[in-house]
Protein backbone atom coordinates (compact mmCIF):
# COMPACT_ATOMS: atom_id res chain seq x y z
CA UNK A 1 0.00 0.00 0.00
CA UNK A 2 1.28 3.40 -0.74
CA UNK A 3 1.17 6.88 1.43
CA UNK A 4 -2.23 7.44 2.19
CA UNK A 5 -3.27 10.64 -0.05
CA UNK A 6 -5.22 13.35 1.67
CA UNK A 7 -8.10 15.05 0.13
CA UNK A 8 -8.18 18.92 0.37
CA UNK A 9 -9.33 21.52 -2.07
CA UNK A 10 -7.24 22.52 -4.90
CA UNK A 11 -4.65 25.25 -3.74
CA UNK A 12 -1.49 27.23 -4.96
CA UNK A 13 0.56 28.17 -2.50
CA UNK A 14 3.75 30.70 -3.73
CA UNK A 15 4.57 32.22 -0.30
CA UNK A 16 8.01 33.38 0.76
CA UNK A 17 8.88 33.02 -2.57
CA UNK A 18 10.84 36.40 -3.24
CA UNK A 19 7.99 37.18 -6.20
CA UNK A 20 7.58 40.61 -7.55
CA UNK A 21 4.93 39.99 -9.44
CA UNK A 22 2.93 36.30 -10.24
CA UNK A 23 4.85 34.12 -12.51
CA UNK A 24 3.23 34.38 -16.15
CA UNK A 25 4.13 30.40 -16.92
CA UNK A 26 1.44 29.60 -14.38
CA UNK A 27 -1.10 30.93 -16.15
CA UNK A 28 0.28 28.15 -18.63
CA UNK A 29 0.43 25.41 -16.18
CA UNK A 30 -3.41 26.09 -14.87
CA UNK A 31 -5.25 27.01 -17.63
CA UNK A 32 -7.31 24.16 -17.38
CA UNK A 33 -7.63 23.71 -13.80
CA UNK A 34 -8.03 27.74 -12.78
CA UNK A 35 -11.85 27.11 -12.41
CA UNK A 36 -10.91 24.57 -9.53
CA UNK A 37 -8.74 26.65 -7.41
CA UNK A 38 -10.37 27.97 -4.64
CA UNK A 39 -7.41 29.52 -2.61
CA UNK A 40 -4.44 31.52 -3.64
CA UNK A 41 -1.37 32.43 -0.84
CA UNK A 42 1.27 34.90 -1.83
CA UNK A 43 2.21 36.00 1.54
CA UNK A 44 5.73 37.48 2.37
CA UNK A 45 6.87 38.02 -1.47
CA UNK A 46 7.86 41.15 -2.79
CA UNK A 47 4.55 42.28 -4.30
CA UNK A 48 4.10 45.73 -6.04
CA UNK A 49 0.91 45.10 -7.45
CA UNK A 50 -1.39 42.34 -9.00
CA UNK A 51 -2.43 41.86 -12.46
CA UNK A 52 -6.03 42.48 -14.01
CA UNK A 53 -5.49 39.07 -15.62
CA UNK A 54 -4.56 37.22 -11.96
CA UNK A 55 -8.35 38.52 -10.91
CA UNK A 56 -10.41 37.38 -14.24
CA UNK A 57 -8.18 33.85 -14.37
CA UNK A 58 -8.90 32.95 -10.70
CA UNK A 59 -12.42 33.70 -10.45
CA UNK A 60 -13.55 31.20 -8.84
CA UNK A 61 -11.18 31.97 -5.55
CA UNK A 62 -13.03 31.94 -2.44
CA UNK A 63 -9.73 33.08 -0.31
CA UNK A 64 -6.52 35.23 -1.09
CA UNK A 65 -3.64 35.88 0.88
CA UNK A 66 -1.17 38.44 0.19
CA UNK A 67 -0.13 39.42 3.16
CA UNK A 68 3.66 40.89 3.79
CA UNK A 69 3.83 42.32 0.29
CA UNK A 70 4.20 45.72 -1.18
CA UNK A 71 0.62 46.41 -2.45
CA UNK A 72 -1.11 49.63 -2.42
CA UNK A 73 -4.02 48.84 -4.59
CA UNK A 74 -5.86 46.25 -6.35
CA UNK A 75 -6.67 46.52 -10.28
CA UNK A 76 -10.08 46.61 -10.62
CA UNK A 77 -11.01 43.73 -12.00
CA UNK A 78 -10.47 42.19 -8.39
CA UNK A 79 -14.71 43.03 -8.87
CA UNK A 80 -14.47 39.58 -10.77
CA UNK A 81 -14.18 37.76 -7.88
CA UNK A 82 -17.57 37.09 -6.94
CA UNK A 83 -17.09 34.25 -4.99
CA UNK A 84 -14.39 35.15 -2.72
CA UNK A 85 -15.29 34.88 1.03
CA UNK A 86 -11.65 36.34 3.02
CA UNK A 87 -8.81 38.33 1.79
CA UNK A 88 -5.40 38.84 3.79
CA UNK A 89 -3.67 42.33 2.64
CA UNK A 90 -2.26 43.02 6.04
CA UNK A 91 1.37 43.88 6.46
CA UNK A 92 1.11 46.16 2.94
CA UNK A 93 1.06 49.55 1.87
CA UNK A 94 -2.32 50.56 1.30
CA UNK A 95 -2.56 54.19 1.99
CA UNK A 96 -6.38 54.09 0.77
CA UNK A 97 -9.08 51.44 1.36
CA UNK A 98 -9.38 49.47 -1.16
CA UNK A 99 -13.23 50.04 -2.28
CA UNK A 100 -13.25 47.42 -5.27
CA UNK A 101 -13.42 45.16 -2.44
CA UNK A 102 -17.17 46.41 -1.13
CA UNK A 103 -18.64 45.08 -4.69
CA UNK A 104 -18.00 41.53 -3.65
CA UNK A 105 -21.06 40.26 -2.50
CA UNK A 106 -19.75 36.35 -0.92
CA UNK A 107 -16.85 38.35 1.38
CA UNK A 108 -17.10 37.88 4.79
CA UNK A 109 -13.59 38.58 6.25
CA UNK A 110 -10.90 41.60 4.82
CA UNK A 111 -7.44 41.85 6.92
CA UNK A 112 -6.04 45.11 6.19
CA UNK A 113 -3.97 44.87 9.82
CA UNK A 114 -0.57 47.36 9.15
CA UNK A 115 -1.49 49.27 6.50
CA UNK A 116 -1.90 52.97 6.55
CA UNK A 117 -5.17 54.04 5.83
CA UNK A 118 -6.46 56.89 7.09
CA UNK A 119 -10.33 56.67 5.75
CA UNK A 120 -12.82 53.92 5.45
CA UNK A 121 -15.78 54.03 3.44
CA UNK A 122 -18.00 52.89 6.20
CA UNK A 123 -21.50 53.19 4.64
CA UNK A 124 -20.52 51.31 1.85
CA UNK A 125 -18.55 48.41 3.88
CA UNK A 126 -22.52 48.42 6.17
CA UNK A 127 -24.46 47.66 2.99
CA UNK A 128 -22.26 44.34 2.04
CA UNK A 129 -24.49 41.33 2.80
CA UNK A 130 -21.88 39.09 3.79
CA UNK A 131 -19.43 40.98 5.74
CA UNK A 132 -18.66 39.70 9.45
CA UNK A 133 -14.94 41.20 10.09
CA UNK A 134 -12.76 44.07 9.09
CA UNK A 135 -9.44 43.63 10.56
CA UNK A 136 -8.04 47.44 10.60
CA UNK A 137 -5.27 47.36 13.62
CA UNK A 138 -2.65 49.12 13.11
CA UNK A 139 -3.64 51.75 10.81
CA UNK A 140 -3.68 55.45 10.91
CA UNK A 141 -7.26 55.57 11.07
CA UNK A 142 -9.17 59.16 11.46
CA UNK A 143 -11.41 59.98 14.41
CA UNK A 144 -14.11 60.65 12.37
CA UNK A 145 -14.27 56.76 11.10
CA UNK A 146 -14.00 55.79 14.98
CA UNK A 147 -17.18 57.59 15.80
CA UNK A 148 -19.22 56.97 12.37
CA UNK A 149 -18.87 53.33 12.26
CA UNK A 150 -19.92 52.04 15.42
CA UNK A 151 -23.94 52.77 15.03
CA UNK A 152 -23.59 52.09 11.50
CA UNK A 153 -21.95 48.80 11.14
CA UNK A 154 -23.13 45.33 11.98
CA UNK A 155 -20.38 43.34 11.54
CA UNK A 156 -16.71 43.47 14.22
CA UNK A 157 -14.31 45.95 13.44
CA UNK A 158 -10.94 45.53 14.85
CA UNK A 159 -9.12 48.99 15.57
CA UNK A 160 -6.24 49.58 17.37
CA UNK A 161 -6.98 52.34 20.31
CA UNK A 162 -6.61 55.50 19.21
CA UNK A 163 -2.79 57.07 18.58
CA UNK A 164 -1.26 53.15 18.22
CA UNK A 165 0.57 53.19 15.14
CA UNK A 166 2.42 50.03 15.50
CA UNK A 167 2.03 46.59 16.59
CA UNK A 168 4.76 46.09 19.73
CA UNK A 169 8.15 44.53 18.82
Amino acid sequence: MGPARSVCEPREDLAECKLVSFPIGIYKVLRNVTDQIHLITLANNELKSLTSKFMTTFCQLQELRLEGNFLHRLPNEVSALQHLKAIDLSRNQFHDFPEQLTTLPALETINLEENEIVDVPVEKLAAMPALRSVNLRFNPLNAEVRVIAPPLIKFDMLMSPEGTLAPPP
